[in-house]
């Protein structure tokens, strides 16, 4: 287990920093592996499509809200061009439920056997719309999920989380994996706009200095999280940027989401189609 002993700092960053710092990577033999999560889909949209074309040199994840999800998005998605498009299970209606003002779809206070029954209908629906490129693994709507809820996972069939900031441990409980995301590229306070190049590279930067210092966990991947739905140009054209600046330099590598919960998953979900 590791323990993060503090959030890493976030002072605002440019491109020539990232460079750095991944340079730094390479100097000390190792690779600095990234991964992406896009949260809330539900549907083909152009949008979506537009992410999509983003990341056609690059796996992405996208958390699916199980109860809204129709045929028509595993039909997009079997036409993609890349085959690194992977599907978490975001939830089962990304509905609130919570009573204390922290949105959560599956606050402490509800019953157990509520939110067991809606996992494991996540989970059916998923497979059965999207057979294998559906993981077993849980983004919470909000990034809330209680700890103590987690061994209800193994129930389910539910085997990893993925939440938001460094995790605390690879395995918050037994058979339950963590891998969370760290840079979200969403203002959310600010109109949902993009929240800006030097505040993203600093992100960015601060967790993957962190990792190589030792102040989070070196293992687990550094996180990029969109919202395609809310997107704008901006950020659009920074995740392009990005992709290409990462994906050409030698000591960065971004894995597919079957290689990032592998541990829980299962090692046949880690090969790439």
């Amino acid at each position: 287990m590791i323990t993060v002993l503090a959030s890493p700092s976030v002072a605002p960053a440019g491109w020539s920093d990232l460079a750095d710092e991944l340079d730094r990577w390479g100097e000390a033999g190792r690779t600095a592996t990234l991964w992406w999560r896009d949260d809330d889909a539900a549907a083909p949209s152009r949008r979506l499509d537009e992410l999509l074309v983003t990341a056609r040199e690059v796996p992405v994840a996208l958390a699916v809200i199980p109860a809204i999800a129709g045929r028509e998005l595993a039909a997009r998605l079997d036409q993609c061009e890349q085959s690194s498009v992977r599907v978490l299970q975001h939830g089962w209606a990304h509905r609130d439920h919570a009573n204390d003002g922290k949105k959560s779809e599956f606050p402490s206070s509800r019953p157990r056997e509520e939110i067991a029954v809606d996992l494991a209908a996540g989970r059916e629906r998923l497979t059965s719309l999207f057979g294998a490129r559906a993981l077993s693994v849980m983004v919470p709507p909000w990034n809330r999920f209680d700890d103590g809820l987690l061994p209800l996972f193994a129930e389910m069939g539910v085997g990893a989380i993925s939440r938001i900031k460094p995790r605390r441990s690879a395995w918050p409980v037994a058979d339950v994996f963590e891998a969370n995301v760290h840079i979200d590229l969403v203002a959310w306070r600010d109109g949902r706009g993009f929240v800006g190049e030097a505040a993203a590279l600093g992100g960015l930067v601060g967790f993957l200095q962190a990792r190589r210092q030792g102040e989070a966990d070196p293992d687990e991947p550094t996180g990029i999280l969109t919202h395609h739905l809310v997107q704008d140009a901006a950020t659009g054209g920074f995740l392009g940027r990005l992709v290409s600046a990462t994906a050409a330099h030698p000591a960065v590598r971004w894995l597919d989401a079957g290689e990032v919960f592998a541990p829980a998953v299962g090692p046949e979900a880690a090969v790439r189609a």
